[in-house]
């Protein structure tokens, strides 16, 4: 008997611990799941409209291989009309990355606390803008443009509009106030340059990368169009990732982070919109600045 109930106590003690084994195990399954990418569903990157939208889909097109390559992910890219269309989405959770402004990357992520910026272009630590002419008009500097017919880019653009306003306030002119009636909104950069240099409006500002690049492409006369003013340096372009840990693991964000920081020379094809040949680290707290301007302003609360 007492034999009997020796085998029945270790028969339970065994089991127990094949319980709790099996529990542990199925612990650390359900762990490396988590921290693993799910195959069934698409991370989705986006891009504020600035430009010609044939170059940014072809772009754009080629980062998501690009991404998908490097990650495992399935990653696509989901255009956007309007700048406010893409913090939409960002804020719905149906964009995982998004290619924003200074000024769109602070409203995505004061929507999104859990959002970060992740990478910039390095010329995105010290970016300008430019403020042009045509040259038609006696327009030499900044001062000037008192009175006149004037263009901002998007409403929403950081180096097309929130910091060019603000330093034209710097500068003593008012753009509501000051201005031949209220200020244009383009809608994006190469239409203002387009606007001035076809005489639409006397001046207007842009992000100094798009205007060098016009140059260098030859997309722009500059016999018709000339820059009168470049403003001071600011933070500006990032990469922002919104919070992926649910649907695609725990590592997501530093397999998105690492694939974007690993891009050099050899991925022309993508960066040629970029203007630059690699992107760099980056963190939130590089605009606070530009949040700062916008609350000045009275463009974020």
């Amino acid at each position: 008997m007492k034999k009997l109930l020796s085998i029945f106590l270790c028969l339970v003690l065994l089991s127990a611990i094949l319980s709790a084994c099996g529990t542990k195990e199925e612990g650390q399954d359900a762990e490396k799941e988590k921290d693993s990418k799910k195959t069934d569903a698409v991370f989705k990157i986006g891009a504020i409209p600035d430009q010609n939208a044939a170059d940014l889909n072809r772009s754009m097109g080629e980062l998501a291989d690009y991404l998908s390559k490097e990650t495992g992910f399935q990653v696509e890219y989901v255009p956007s009309v309007d700048y406010a269309a893409l913090v939409t989405a960002f804020e719905r959770g149906e964009i995982q990355l998004a290619w924003f402004g200074g000024l769109t990357g602070v409203q995505a992520r004061s929507l999104v606390p859990e959002a970060e910026a992740i990478a910039q272009r390095p010329m995105d630590k010290e970016f300008h803008s430019v403020y042009i002419a045509n040259s038609e008009t006696a327009i030499t500097k900044l001062e000037d443009v008192k009175g006149k017919s004037f263009t901002f880019g998007s409403e929403s653009s950081t180096s097309g509009h929130l910091m060019p306003r603000y330093f034209m306030e710097q500068a003593g002119i008012s753009p509501d106030k000051d201005l031949n009636g209220a200020p244009n909104f383009s809608g994006s950069h190469d239409k203002t340059y387009k606007l001035v240099e076809s005489g639409a409006f006397q001046a207007g500002a842009l992000n100094e990368q798009v205007w060098k690049s016009a140059i260098d492409e030859k997309l722009v006369d500059t016999n018709k169009v000339k820059v009168i003013h470049t403003t001071p340096a600011y933070f500006d372009y990032n990469w922002t990732i919104n919070d992926v840990s649910e649907k695609f693991g725990n590592d997501a964000k530093d397999k998105v982070k690492q694939a974007l920081l690993s891009i050099n020379g050899e991925q022309e094809e993508i960066m040629s919109l970029f203007g630059s040949d690699s992107f760099i680290e980056t963190n939130n707290d590089n605009y606070k600045a530009i949040e700062e301007v916008a609350k000045e302003l009275k463009i974020i609360k």
